[in-house]
């Protein structure tokens, strides 16, 4: 069925009226020295303020959920401050702003976390290496959790999301792709439980339902995204039928009335690592009833498409708006795009941050 919709008719999501379809995709940056998201932050952001909806980078609900050196986290009265900085600026732009709620699991480090373990649902190391104050270092064998301990992550992300509250967000998403915790406890090839954790689709997806819960308590189900991979191979992770495990989670995620369900295509990694579902978007869209956002590499054109086909109602993009701050204009324009600089994605200043260019500074 093609409906009328492009990028640029406003779209309800949830409470909220966005201007544009044009989402801002959650993107590591790596800037929030010590873990505090700053000023240098907020003018990032709020840069991109003209997105009908922007994600934030993922944000760690705990001290132990820290994968990487200067990701921001939401578990401090410095934190909520921090990002109440983003959110003011965001929205004194007229942006609407989600932030993203995230555990990293086994992908994480004892140099990392003050010496301690990684934490995941079954002692299987991912694959892949992770820059650490001690330098760049080889995944590890995380401990796998205790089946008393898991209410407890549970309840940090449900403080997690009422830090986010506090901190002035319009919303949240929580993390469920590429590998992390969540993720983890989907796939059968990071989860091999005993307990009610492991085993079938329905025990597999049952951490995440109770964070769903958890956070959806907090904020009523209408203003909580969250985000899926079917098709990742990121970390190595594997399913031995994705379609069942995600067609199980995706359908039971119809009972929260959530913002909406943001799905990752693959990407050519994935597709170059073996057979994954692709596209997926269309397969899903089937199954789940609510809003779709889509990722997967699109620009205006396949965007528009997507649109007009009906197999989504959002389009995120990534790379293309960390080097495009007015990146709405350019894509309604038809404009030349910035490119990316890949070497200052993960640096820690304003350079390959914030000094992107504007299209007016750029056309004489």
């Amino acid at each position: 069925m093609n409906s009328q919709h492009n990028l640029f008719t406003p779209v309800q999501l949830g409470p909220l009226t966005l201007s544009n379809r044009i989402v801002m995709a959650p993107m590591t940056r790596l800037r929030a020295i010590d873990n505090i998201p700053n000023a240098l932050m907020a003018t990032y952001y709020a840069q991109r303020a003209s997105a009908g909806l922007i994600v934030t980078e993922c944000t760690a609900v705990s001290p132990l959920s820290l994968g990487y050196i200067n990701c921001p986290g939401i578990y401090r009265t410095e934190q909520i401050e921090g990002w109440r900085l983003i959110t003011d600026a965001v929205h004194e732009q007229g942006g609407r702003i989600f932030l993203q709620l995230w555990h990293s699991g086994r992908i994480a480090h004892p140099f990392l976390l003050g010496g301690e373990l990684p934490v995941a649902p079954s002692a299987i190391a991912g694959v892949g290496s992770l820059h650490t104050p001690n330098g760049k270092v080889s995944l590890e064998v995380p401990r796998a959790l205790e089946t008393p301990e898991i209410a407890g992550i549970v309840e940090q992300f449900g403080q997690g999301a009422e830090n986010a509250l506090a901190a002035g967000f319009d919303g949240v998403e929580l993390h469920g792709a590429f590998g992390y915790l969540i993720d983890q406890f989907l796939q059968d090839g990071s989860n091999q439980r005993t307990d009610e954790y492991g085993g079938s689709s329905e025990n597999r997806s049952r951490f995440v339902l109770e964070v769903v819960e958890a956070v959806t308590n907090v904020w009523g189900g209408n203003r909580v995204g969250i985000k899926l991979s079917p098709s990742n191979t990121f970390y190595g992770m594997s399913d031995t039928n994705p379609p069942a495990t995600f067609g199980y989670v995706i359908n039971a995620l119809n009972r929260f009335d959530l913002a909406y369900l943001h799905l990752m295509e693959p990407n050519e990694i994935d597709l170059a690592n073996r057979e994954v579902m692709h596209p997926l978007t269309p397969y899903y869209r089937q199954i789940y009833k609510g809003t779709l956002i889509t990722n997967g590499g699109y620009n205006r054109q396949t965007a528009d498409a997507i649109l007009s086909e009906n197999h989504a109602d959002l389009v995120s993009f990534g790379k293309l708006f960390l080097a495009n701050p007015d990146l709405p204009k350019r894509l309604q324009l038809n404009a030349q795009l910035n490119t990316p600089d890949q070497t200052t994605f993960y640096s820690s200043d304003a350079v390959g941050y914030t000094d992107y260019p504007f299209l007016e500074l750029q056309v004489s």
